[in-house]
């Protein structure tokens, strides 16, 4: 009877430490998703927003920008370097 005890807490245990580390991982995933959406859209404004006067400058922080907020952030770096 002690060994089924102990085997309950042991799979409960598991499955809460597999949920912890499973967080992050989706976190990050999203993150990446983000990034690459971001990038691909900015590399497609400055090909085709060049021949209207619309680029966005590639840099860390308008990497960032991109990657965290995704395909908003790219519409945000556009209004600003329409305002600027």
């Amino acid at each position: 009877m002690a060994e089924y005890v102990v085997l309950i807490f042991a799979a409960i245990a598991v499955l809460i430490v597999a949920k912890l580390l499973a967080w992050p991982f989706k976190q990050i995933l999203k993150l990446a998703f983000n990034a690459i959406g971001g990038v691909i859209l900015i590399f497609l404004v400055n090909t085709f927003g060049a021949t209207i006067g619309i680029t966005i400058p590639f840099n860390i922080i308008t990497a960032l920008v991109a990657g965290i907020l995704g395909i908003p952030g790219v519409i945000i770096l556009i209004v600003i370097g329409f305002i600027m």
